[in-house]
């Protein structure tokens, strides 16, 4: 791991694997969100319904929950460098899917498996950890997530005006594409400039690929339950297209889906099972072991904290329209400064971690996030739409920095489990975005407003369960030595 001076317009050793880091997260994110920019097009080029359209949006997320854990822990078994690549690589070919499809289940196909590039973003997660020092480290990290989710406002900024430029009915096909294209050619610029750890450093790998370590009987009960809630939110999208929904697919359609996720739940209890069963017979030593709600806090805070703003972006335009009968073109030019912040607040999340302590900065944070959406809650017609939008912007800081602060923390926990870790906290902020979402069907803006404030006050209390990283971690090397990581 590089000791050097972190100095962010360098090019060379470990700044050379942040900006190349941040740049793949950024064109898997334009990649991901290529859609909603131009969803207008879309439609009237296919000839889409309303309930069409509403199906592709739900499709395009339904995928990157389950495939933040399993990019997870390929990640940590083959290395950031290959896995990464990889994706980039293969996401390109539903993305030219998409820009090409001719009918519904065509698009509908293509959205689906792109949902997979949504995973991107733990991959540089675990690269940037083997690079960096603890005490740059959430700074990096901030960077990475913040610079990187910046390529969803990027497209939706340049795309529709790249679609006017090619020009026609199809100018929207040659832009998608032109995402893709990006995305397959700096597969091979990643590929052949980055490394996954400084010369003479050593990639820990988890002992086992199917499931994720605990060291203690209660964390083995505890990691089931915290399964349940990804499997839970995948048969809620189910049921968004059923009857009872959207009426896409039929309710005997439900049942089969349902079925299937019951199934693979319990093969993955039997996985983890295999995986840890020898903790009941032996305990673990205590200078390898690790706590498992540490994880389990952080996925809670991400759930607020990302999960929200998955949500807010989605419905923010809209808000803004209804609430100050603005034109669309100008509710969405003023909605973006939700997403904008992203460029400062999450590298200033991670920054407050490094100099203040991980704990410390997530309860502030999250207690300005409970705040800011209480205050988002009071927004209405008799605002100035400019107090609005500060309101906005003040709320998004929070949020933002949140994220950053609980990914600097993740790679603290477990260095060689540090994907599968991302990957789980990761998947819990597409969990929130799907339940907010849901609930946004149901209830008010300002509803729904204090629904988010009152998920993280929940999560603002288990912080306090949450303990500051400390001292050092162990790893065991291939021939049985231990090297201790410095996480404080």
């Amino acid at each position: 791991m590089e000791h050097s001076k972190f100095s962010l317009f360098s090019f060379t050793g470990k700044m050379k694997i942040l900006h190349l880091s941040w740049m793949a997260f950024f064109i898997t994110f334009v990649v991901w969100f290529n859609f909603a920019p131009m969803l207008e097009m879309v439609k009237s080029t296919l000839g889409l319904s309303n309930q069409e359209i509403k199906t592709l949006l739900i499709l395009n997320v339904a995928l990157t929950i389950p495939a933040r854990v399993f990019i997870g822990m390929l990640t940590d078994r083959f290395g950031p460098r290959l896995v990464y690549s990889a994706l980039l690589a293969l996401c390109s070919i539903p993305c030219f899917m998409f820009a090409f499809a001719d009918t519904f289940l065509q698009a509908a196909i293509a959205r689906f498996l792109l949902g997979f590039i949504g995973a991107g973003f733990v991959i540089g997660i675990r690269l940037i950890s083997e690079w960096f020092p603890h005490n740059q480290l959430g700074t990096a990290e901030g960077i990475y997530g913040g610079w990187g989710n910046f390529g969803s406002a990027a497209a939706a900024f340049s795309l529709p005006t790249l679609a006017i430029v090619f020009g026609g009915e199809n100018g929207w096909r040659y832009a998608t594409a032109l995402t893709g294209l990006m995305s397959l050619l700096f597969s091979i610029v990643f590929y052949l400039n980055v490394a996954d750890t400084p010369k003479d450093s050593t990639y820990f790998r988890p002992k086992h690929l199917s499931a994720m370590e605990v060291t203690s009987k209660g964390d083995f009960i505890f990691l089931l339950i915290m399964k349940i809630p990804m499997y839970a939110v995948l048969a809620l999208l189910a049921w968004k297209l059923s009857p009872s929904g959207i009426n896409m697919i039929e309710q005997d359609v439900v049942y089969v889906i349902d079925a299937v996720l019951i199934a693979i739940y319990l093969l993955e209890v039997k996985q983890v099972w295999q995986v840890n069963k020898n903790i009941f017979t032996t305990p673990v030593e205590p200078i390898h072991q690790y706590k498992f709600k540490q994880v389990a806090v952080l996925n809670g805070l991400y759930f607020a904290t990302f999960g929200s703003e998955l949500a807010v972006v989605s419905m923010l335009p809209l808000f803004f329209s209804d609430t100050f009968t603005l034109t669309p073109v100008m509710a969405g030019m003023v909605a973006s400064s939700y997403a904008f912040m992203n460029l400062m607040s999450r590298p200033g999340g991670g920054i407050l971690s490094d100099k203040f302590g991980r704990k410390t900065t997530l309860i502030a944070l999250t207690a300005g996030l409970s705040l800011g959406y209480l205050l988002m809650a009071q927004v209405n017609s008799s605002w100035p739409i400019g107090l609005a939008v500060t309101a906005v912007m003040a709320c998004s800081f929070f949020v933002q920095a949140g994220e950053g602060a609980v990914f600097a923390t993740v790679p603290l926990i477990k260095r060689r489990m540090t994907g599968q870790i991302a990957g789980m906290t990761g998947a819990y902020g597409n969990v929130g975005s799907v339940v907010y979402l849901t609930i946004l069907s149901f209830v008010s803006y300002q509803t729904f407003f204090y629904v988010i404030a009152a998920t993280a006050v929940i999560g603002f209390l288990t912080l306090f369960f949450l303990e500051e990283p400390q001292g050092e971690i162990a790893e065991i090397n291939a021939d049985g030595t231990v090297t201790m990581i410095n996480v404080s």
